[in-house]
């Protein structure tokens, strides 16, 4: 990567543009009497608009004010008898007006400006006025061109003269411009040349165009049309010369203009032109090739860059070359330019007036407009060719004097006036002038003067004696102070001291130095991939006390900060990059004195859509080359390098930090960041030593953390927090610990960290007792049992104590309650609750903090003979300080005890009374199962068991069923039976519907739970063919058969197919004809020949639940005794009387039939009875 970087001091530049004024004339005060100084005119050549009124520019000063007059062509120009020109006021500058009507060519000429007072004149350049002027093209008839292919050819523009003269271009005359290269190129007459024509310049016409700069028209001259004429191929042809003609030409060129040469050569194929200068090299830095190379510039020609040129002309059949003679001569121009001159009574001077050109001009001495010759004679004054002499002045020799050095390229004219005064010494600066300065810049304290005669200046600094000159500083004539190198020992006053015969005068100035603007970290070049964020950095160190502004460039413009970009003090972030942002990126940072910049460029990848979708994405790499910058007591900032997001943008960076005092090796999370930072200011703790590093987090997941950064210890301090979490509880009856959360190492703040523990009894007149810890807990003895405390705990290391800490309460220790809850009573809500009443203990009885009432009940028996019941002790909670409640989840139909007790954070305190109540007959739950078989197709045989939780004496069962086929259902019928019935035979009157059975038990108080059953499907609903075809393939599919040979394999198939057709033969038989079909002995109703078809296709209700081995689950009822919260072991007699307690175990009956996963083959289901 390189950043290409350029850095600027405003002060250095500011300071190079005045370095012309360090040895520039002392400036004469306007409130002093001075002859006239012309400050402003008109160039010498003056082309107007012919369109625009016309301004001739002539304004000066002096004191009195000039005033002016004009010359044209020689002569006094009146400017009151023409109306239509003015003159400014206070001003000499000429309004020449065509509002009203008037030629404007009527006014060109030469002009000439005086400007006036009493101590002399000042005269203007002479001007010379010229009316632009854009001439209509001749009209011209142009024929058809016709020419050979291959063949040179010139087309001559010829345009009108104009002034200025006009821009020439080539187009067709429908606009199109014409191509140029190095075969077709325009020259700088204007014409255009073909080194060799080809069949495909016939396709167009060319038109010649004349843009005229004042009038912005275009003139279009009639187009010429090309008609190639063609051969059978073309011939290659050595270089020659289109323009100049021949070998050699010469060429005048005037000193300081460019000088343009040029060299067009035809020939096959079109040649390359090279240029040399004969005796040495083109001059360097000057040169520039225009115009493929067929023309050479030279910019700002001097005496040097006379000699001889040539151009060479060569293609692969020859070459040829032209020499150029080149003759540079000069207009006059300045050696020494004559400056006023400003002298006291009796003192000598001279005004100089040295002028070079080629060839030399002459120089003539003027004095208020007038030759010196012809002016009144001076004693004191002597001409000497460039040099005028004065001795010995007097007040009232003021003038101004000309110098007009001339040749035939042209003339100078220069005014400098001699005025005799005698005037003390002034400042003319501000005073207490504040001058900044960056460090190391040179710099200049300006202390402009006056006084005549001319003063002498002095520099001083600090009221120190001795005057600054030399070494790092440098004084001018004209009273500014230089310094090569600001430092910043160099700050301070200083004072300018001004001395004549007359008197002195001084000034004071302040230098600050300040320090420079630099970018310590800027932006990178960078390849992202489109619809990344990329960062561009410009971490900026800038001197505090001066206004910083930072500024963005894209491509040297300025950058538009939009929507997608977010411009920060230290960087600009681009979201979603897309293509159009690649380029130049320069980030400026300028201070009112100077500024930097740096520059990188940023490539983006376009990668299709569907690629960008299809690219794997993955967690994103480490962020790397984490720095610490801007460190401070209690921050840092943290910057760091992004990994690749590996195709999965980065939402957020992740900071860490490690100390190595308390927890050295253990990382903890100290802040998080958006995935568009990359740069943060971190808050830090005193006397910590840390480590810092990044995580980066994107969709897919986190990056590996990066390498850590250097460590960065802060110094120590006093704890600016107390312990949280302070608390006071006993653990025994006679103490009290208080125990707190301690200070982690970013709260510690110092070494030897502790904690002063304060506690007293809660009374305003209690002492306070402390004990001084570093553990987070502090034990209390011999306390009175449960008394408030007052407590305290305060941090503290060797810097000093935290703030004064905040006061807790806390209790000692609790013990058991002294008494019970009295008076307690009784009365049954239903079979399964009651509400209880008591009157509460005495609040000094508790010993501790009230948590709860609680009831303590059991069941002591059953109301039903032979039940044996759990008496296993249960109880409900009532928190707080409460007289009632509710206890529910009790057995119907039992005998109950109960006893209550009040609870502390100690335990439970002494049991009230036992009290006796019973419980109400309840509804009963549903029976343990319903069980259906299907002995024929024309009856239904059901089985059930009585119910796990008869809740009372049970009266008899209700049946209730109903045939349905599909969505459709027949009427609902009902059979009731005994107590003691649980079998049932159903004669089916439709052999094709399937029934749906509703079984429940009741006692007095009503019905108890249902449970839903419906019949298994027909087993001669099914094809019996796919079990053959599943036989079949059972055994086609054995090892041994697999070994056979193919004829044996063959004959063994075709008996195996015919036995198994003998024995599939019954599965076709209907099931009521299968009665003698050999059964499992295991089978209990093998009697009867019924079947029990428990399979798993048979689903019954959802109210209802299958075991695995086919039997009814008992659907779990609402007043079962796991809702009551007590479980046992329990069954019946054999005449259904309860033997044991309620229960929930399940009765497991023998399976009837072989299971089978294939059971949903008919043949399997008959061949499990086999």
């Amino acid at each position: 990567m390189v950043t290409r970087r350029s850095q600027l001091s405003r002060a250095g530049l500011a300071f190079a543009l005045c370095l012309q004024h360090l040895v520039s004339a002392i400036e004469v005060p306007l409130d002093l009497p001075q002859p006239p100084t012309i400050t402003k005119q008109s160039v010498k050549d003056y082309i107007v608009d012919p369109r625009d009124n016309i301004f001739i520019e002539c304004e000066a000063k002096g004191n009195p004010v000039p005033t002016f007059s004009w010359t044209r062509n020689g002569k006094f120009f009146n400017v009151a008898k023409d109306p239509k020109v003015s003159m400014r006021r206070r001003s000499g500058t000429l309004v020449i007006d065509f509002h009203g009507g008037g030629r404007p060519e009527d006014y060109e000429g030469e002009y000439q400006c005086f400007a006036r007072n009493d101590y002399g004149t000042a005269l203007s350049s002479k001007i010379h006025l010229q009316v632009s002027k854009s001439p209509l093209w001749p009209k011209e008839k142009v024929d058809v061109i016709e020419v050979d292919e291959g063949a040179p050819l010139s087309l001559q523009c010829n345009p009108p003269p104009g002034l200025p003269s006009p821009v020439i271009f080539w187009m067709s005359s429908s606009m199109e411009p014409i191509h140029q290269d190095k075969r077709v190129s325009q020259g700088q007459n204007g014409d255009l040349y073909f080194s060799n024509v080809l069949l495909q310049d016939a396709q167009t016409d060319y038109s010649c165009n004349a843009r005229f700069h004042f009038t912005h028209t275009i003139q279009q001259k009639n187009p010429y049309t090309l008609k190639v004429k063609t051969t059978r191929g073309i011939t290659e042809t050595t270089p020659s010369f289109m323009y100049p003609y021949g070998t050699s030409s010469s060429q005048m060129v005037l000193r300081g203009v460019d000088l343009l040469l040029e060299c067009i050569a035809s020939g096959v194929p079109a040649p390359d032109i090279m240029w040399y200068k004969k005796g040495g090299e083109l001059p360097a830095g000057k040169t520039k090739l225009e115009n493929f190379n067929k023309a050479l510039r030279i910019s700002n020609v001097s005496e040097e860059d006379s000699g001889e040129y040539f151009c060479l002309a060569s293609n692969k059949m020859g070459s040829i070359r032209h020499t150029i003679s080149v003759r540079v001569k000069a207009a006059p121009y300045w050696l020494d330019e004559p400056q006023n001159l400003i002298l006291a009574p009796g003192e000598d001077g001279r005004l100089v007036c040295r002028a070079n050109g080629n060839p030399k001009p002459t120089i003539q001495w003027l004095v208020n407009g007038e030759p010196v010759e012809a002016s009144p004679p001076n004693p004191s004054r002597e001409v000497a060719g460039d040099t005028i002499v004065f001795r010995d002045t007097q007040i009232g020799s003021s003038a101004v004097y000309q110098c007009n050095a001339s040749n035939e390229h042209g003339y100078l004219l220069a005014n400098a006036f001699v005025s005799v005064l005698d005037v003390p010494p002034r400042i003319l600066a501000p005073r207490n002038q504040l001058i900044k300065v960056i460090q190391y810049n040179r710099t200049r304290l300006d202390c402009p003067f006056f006084g005549s005669p001319i003063p002498t200046l002095r520099w001083f600094k600090n009221g120190q004696g001795n005057t600054l000159d030399g070494g790092n500083y440098k004084a001018h004539e004209n009273g500014s102070l230089e310094m090569n190198m600001a430092r910043k020992e160099d700050q301070g006053i200083y004072t300018c001291v001004a001395t004549n015969i007359l008197g002195k005068a001084e000034a004071q100035v302040r230098l600050e130095v300040k320090d420079p603007t630099r970018i310590v970290r800027g932006p990178e070049d960078q390849v992202v991939k489109r619809g990344s964020m990329p960062r561009l950095h410009c971490r900026i160190k800038h001197d505090p006390t001066l206004k910083l502004t930072v500024t963005w460039l894209k491509d040297d413009a300025p950058l538009y900060i939009g929507n997608r970009m977010k411009k920060e003090d230290d960087g600009l972030t681009i979201y979603g990059v897309a293509e159009k942002d690649q380029g130049d990126y320069t980030c400026i940072a300028s201070t009112e004195l100077d500024k930097d910049s740096a520059k990188a460029y940023l490539t983006v990848l376009a990668i299709p859509a569907n690629r960008l979708r299809d690219l794997p994405k993955e967690r994103p790499d480490r962020p790397r080359d984490l720095e610490l910058t801007d460190l401070a007591e209690r921050s840092v900032r943290l910057t760091w390098i992004p990994g690749d997001d590996n195709n999965s943008p980065i939402t957020d960076y992740i900071v860490q930090f490690e100390e190595d005092r308390f927890q050295p090796g253990t990382w903890h999370n100290h802040s998080s960041y958006p995935g568009s930072v990359n740069s943060a200011v971190l808050s830090l703790s005193p006397y910590v030593n840390y480590q810092f590093r990044v995580i980066a987090v994107n969709d897919v997941g986190s990056s590996l953390p990066s390498v850590p950064s250097e460590r960065y210890q802060t110094n120590g301090a006093r704890p600016e927090i107390n312990p949280t979490g302070v608390q006071g509880a006993g653990t025994q009856r006679n103490n009290m610990e208080i125990t707190w959360t301690p200070l982690n190492a970013t709260q510690a703040y110092g070494p030897n960290l502790r904690y002063i523990v304060r506690w007293r009894r809660r009374d305003p007149r209690g002492s306070w007792y402390n004990e001084t810890v570093k553990t987070p807990r502090h034990v209390v003895w011999n306390t009175p049992i449960y008394v408030p405390y007052e407590i305290k705990v305060q941090a503290e290391n060797d810097f000093g104590r935290a703030p004064e800490p905040d006061t807790v309460i806390g209790y000692s220790g609790e013990d058991y309650p002294k008494a019970a809850p009295t008076d307690v009573r009784i009365r049954v809500l239903n079979s399964t609750a009651i509400a209880l009443t008591w009157t509460r203990v005495h609040p000094d009885t508790i010993q501790g903090q009230l948590k709860e009432y609680r009831a303590y009940f059991w069941r002591e028996s059953s109301l039903l003979k032979n039940l044996w019941v759990s008496k296993k002790r249960q109880y409900v909670s009532f928190p707080g300080d409460r007289n009632r409640g509710i206890v529910s989840r009790l057995f119907p139909y039992s005998n109950y005890k109960l006893e209550m007790v009040v609870t502390n954070g100690r335990g439970d305190g002494p049991r009230s009374e036992a009290k006796e109540f019973p419980t109400p007959e309840g509804v009963p739950s549903s029976p343990r199962y319903l069980r259906i078989r299907q002995p024929n197709l024309e009856t239904i045989n059901l089985e059930w068991d009585h119910p796990e939780h008869p809740n009372g004496v049970l009266t008899g069962y209700n049946l209730r069923y109903q045939a349905f086929n599909g969505s459709k259902t027949g009427r609902t019928l009902v059979e009731n039976f005994s107590p003691n019935q649980t079998r049932f035979t159903l004669q089916r009157t439709d052999p094709i519907s399937r029934y749906r059975f509703f079984l429940r038990a009741r006692t007095q108080v009503g019905d108890g739970e249902t449970i839903v059953e419906e019949s298994p499907a027909l087993l001669n609903e099914a094809t019996p063919t796919p079990a053959y075809t599943k036989n079949h393939v059972d055994i086609a599919t054995q090892g041994w058969f697999i070994g056979l040979m193919c004829a044996i394999a063959l004959l063994v198939l075709i008996l195996l197919i015919v036995c198994f057709i003998k024995r599939s033969r019954g599965g076709k038989y209907p099931v009521r004809d299968n009665k003698d079909e050999h059964l499992n002995p295991e089978d209990k109703n093998a009697e009867d020949g019924s079947f029990d078809y428990s399979d798993e296709d048979n689903k019954p209700l959802p109210n209802s639940q299958t075991s695995l081995d086919g039997t009814i689950k008992q659907q779990e009822s609402d007043d079962s005794l796991v809702d009551y919260g007590e479980g046992g072991e329990g069954q019946f007699n054999e005449d259904g009387s309860f033997i044991g307690q309620y229960t929930v175990k399940k009765d497991k009956e023998e399976t009837e039939g072989n299971e089978s996963s294939e059971a949903t083959s008919p043949v399997n289901a008959i061949y499990s009875l086999a």
